[in-house]
């Protein structure tokens, strides 16, 4: 890793499509979803989890965005006043394939950028799996950042974006688990 970063983890959003259940708790393989997005950022300086404490597998720096349920932008603005590190990575709490690999790629993509991100296989661009600077994205915050779009406020920043293939049979780092369907392939996948 070229710099030091940040990470700051979003894990706190409701789970309407999977019947409100604790999402980052669920497990896939032998880990919580949550703890599986921890294992790719163990060398970022400081972890800051967005969202309820819960039992994690690594010493991490818990916050609530206000009001609680405020959206993902709540989440980053209250994150973000965690965070110490010139870059951070922005990731969702449930990506059950990401790896320091991935990281690493976004990484050694930043330079010249405010930030990059990955670009899932379809070309969509994942806006919680990217590597940011924090002076940019503070800059970008709304002043109301509950109910903001997260897309609206990530398109101001000059982003690359980086195409991670998956693994041969695998989900790529960008899936995530939105529903009961995308929960049971990533059980299959791992």
């Amino acid at each position: 890793m070229a710099e030091t970063y940040d990470a700051l983890v979003l894990a706190g959003g409701s789970a309407r499509r999977l019947g409100g259940v604790d999402k980052p708790a669920l497990v896939v393989g032998e880990s919580t979803l949550l703890d599986r997005v921890l294992g790719a950022v163990t060398d970022a300086g400081r972890v800051v989890v967005v969202g309820p404490e819960r039992p994690v597998s690594q010493t991490v720096t818990w916050t609530r965005e206000e009001p609680a349920g405020g959206g993902p932008v709540a989440a980053l603005a209250a994150g973000l006043q965690l965070v110490d590190a010139p870059v951070v990575a922005l990731l969702a709490g449930d990506l059950p394939f990401l790896t320091a690999g991935t990281i690493a790629l976004l990484s050694a993509a930043l330079p010249g950028h405010d930030g990059a991100l990955v670009v899932d296989d379809t070309g969509r661009d994942q806006l919680l799996l990217g590597m940011w600077r924090t002076a940019a994205l503070r800059a970008a915050l709304p002043t109301e950042p509950a109910g903001a779009r997260l897309g609206a406020v990530l398109s101001v920043l000059h982003a690359a974006r980086v195409s991670v293939p998956a693994p041969a049979g695998r989900l790529g780092p960008w899936f995530d688990c939105d529903t009961d369907e995308d929960l049971a392939a990533a059980r299959g996948s791992a």
